[in-house]
């Protein structure tokens, strides 16, 4: 004769106290906890819409911005830039047509564009060059080397800017664009090298190995297979430093040429004449703004995956 016990007998249901459901209760299932119900809180669609309208209100200067660049001069100082919602026949392109006759701003757009893109291409050629040295090359002190570029990480810009100032004075370069853009570049490479040598280390060994036994050398070896591989690292350096050298004032206002000075330091001088050129300046200012977000949009894939790289295995 088999005997079954009670701990051979199958889990089920636990009696309970008479109930509506048949007087049977399950276990209690565990309660959410704080953080769990904030978050199921916060996805709901009133919170969705608070978070539009705080977007909406953190992007009025720009929308200001833009409509007031599309008024006449008398109209902007008459009236604001919302009564283009009752008066859109205010709304005109003449602005942007005597941006373009204007001399000053054209110059100041296209020294900024050459030292923007010139900063940006030797930093990436010359960060990439040393990340890589850093990450697979091996030389009497690299990881003391390395140390000294995370040093220079947190070395503020004001630091330099009087002996740097006067070792340009000296070697000729001062108020020039070669000298805004060595600076800007040189303050670029400590993080340029830290953020590169961290993503070209997470390439496979076996990878350049195999590169390796079939004849390439270093310098085929990194452009044929480390620079394809870090191109999402590589548009994530160059978005950063083209945003923080077009958008740079105070190197701009002390190194470059007073006579072609980039846009922030040209529509700063334009401040000087307000009531004269305010119909020049709200165009000026907004198409100054629109290139970066035009450049950031461009390459917005590759910069969320720099950024992401390495955080998921």
């Amino acid at each position: 004769m088999t005997t079954t016990t009670a701990s051979d007998a199958a889990p089920g249901p636990v009696p309970g106290p008479a109930s509506g459901d048949g007087g049977v209760r399950t276990a209690a299932e565990p309660r959410p906890s704080l953080g769990a119900r904030i978050r199921a809180r916060l996805g709901g669609t009133a919170v969705q819409v608070f978070l539009v309208l705080v977007g909406l209100f953190w992007l009025m200067p720009t929308i200001g911005l833009f409509f007031s660049s599309l008024r006449d001069a008398s109209d902007i100082s008459t009236t604001g830039w919302w009564k283009v919602f009752t008066a859109p026949a205010q709304l005109t392109f003449g602005n942007y047509e005597k941006l373009l006759q204007n001399d000053v701003i054209t110059n100041s757009l296209l020294s900024t564009l050459v030292i923007t893109v010139s900063s940006t291409v030797l930093l990436v050629v010359i960060g990439s060059l040393a990340g890589y040295a850093f990450a697979w090359m091996e030389f009497p002190g690299r990881d003391w080397w390395f140390l000294v570029v995370v040093g220079l990480l947190v070395v503020p810009v004001q630091v330099a800017l009087a002996p740097v100032a006067k070792l340009f004075g000296i070697i000729g370069i001062f108020e020039t664009t070669l000298g805004v853009v060595l600076f800007h570049v040189a303050f670029g490479l400590p993080f340029a090298v830290f953020l590169l040598r961290n993503f070209f280390a997470e390439i496979p060994r076996e990878l350049l190995e195999a590169a390796r036994l079939d004849g390439a050398g270093e310098i085929r070896l990194f452009v044929r297979v480390v620079m394809p591989l870090g191109g999402p690292a590589i548009a994530s350096l160059g978005i950063f430093q083209f945003l923080w050298v077009w958008n740079d004032m105070l190197v701009a206002l002390i190194f470059a040429d007073s006579d072609h000075p980039p846009i922030t330091v040209a529509l700063q001088q334009q401040l000087r004449q307000l009531g004269n050129n305010i119909d020049v300046l709200a165009p000026g200012a907004f198409v100054s703004m629109l290139i970066p977000l035009v450049v950031f949009f461009a390459f917005q894939r590759q910069f969320v995956q720099g950024v992401m790289a390495g955080a998921v295995k």
